[in-house]
C-alpha cells in the first residue's frame, strides 16, 4: 500500500526536480548543517584501508524505506522524522516499502534498487568486488529540517554508527532520493 500524495505534493515533487531549485535547496540545506557544526570544524572523512574484496558495506538510505510492518516514518511532521529503520541482511524486495511523501516514488516502487541497491551489491558480493554485506542496513527518511536535524545529529546517527561499528562495516554506502 502506497502513501497518497496530494496534488500540492506532486506539484512541489515537481519544483524541486528543477535542476536549478535543487541546487538552490542542496545549498541552504548545506549552510543549516554548516552553521550546526563547530567553526572551523570539518566534516569527518576516513581513507579505505583495505581493498573493497575485504571490506563489509552496509546500505543506508534516505528514501523512507522500511520493512513493511515496521512503523512507517512520520509523514505530518513538517519538519520530517529523523528515527531510522534497521533493515535485514537478508530482507527481499517484496518485504520492504517507501513511506515518504517528499519525492516521486512511482520508479523506485517498480524497482526499489533505484533507491536502495540491496541485490546490486549482493551481485558484487557474489562476484568477489566487496567481501560482504552487513547484517542489517538502515532506512531513514530524507527531508528533515527544525528540531529533527538535532534529534538525528544527537540521537539517530550516532546509534546507527555504533551499530555499523559493531557489526564490523567497513563503508556505508549513501543512497539520497
Amino acid at each position: 500500500m502506497h502513501d497518497q500524495i496530494t496534488w500540492r505534493q506532486r506539484l512541489l515533487n515537481r519544483f524541486y526536480a528543477i535542476p536549478a531549485v535543487t541546487q538552490w535547496w542542496a545549498r541552504r540545506a548545506a549552510a543549516r548543517v554548516h552553521t550546526a557544526s563547530a567553526p572551523g570544524e570539518k566534516p569527518p572523512f576516513t581513507v579505505l584501508r583495505k581493498p573493497l574484496a575485504a571490506c563489509t558495506v552496509a546500505l543506508i538510505t534516505t528514501a523512507g524505506v522500511h520493512v513493511r510492518g515496521q512503523h512507517p516514518f512520520d509523514m505530518e511532521n513538517p519538519d520530517g522524522d529523523a528515527t531510522y529503520r534497521e533493515i535485514p541482511g537478508d530482507v527481499t524486495p517484496d518485504m520492504l516499502t517507501i513511506t515518504h511523501k517528499y519525492y516521486d516514488h512511482t520508479d523506485a516502487d517498480r524497482d526499489l534498487n533505484v533507491v536502495f541497491p540491496l541485490d546490486h551489491f549482493r551481485d558484487l558480493v557474489a562476484n568477489g568486488v566487496i567481501g560482504a554485506l552487513a547484517p542489517r542496513h538502515y532506512g531513514l527518511m530524507g527531508h528533515i529540517e527544525g528540531e529533527q536535524i538535532t534529534r538525528l545529529t544527537q540521537r539517530s546517527a550516532p546509534e546507527i554508527a555504533a551499530k555499523l561499528r559493531k557489526d564490523g562495516v567497513d563503508f556505508a554506502f549513501l543512497t539520497p532520493a
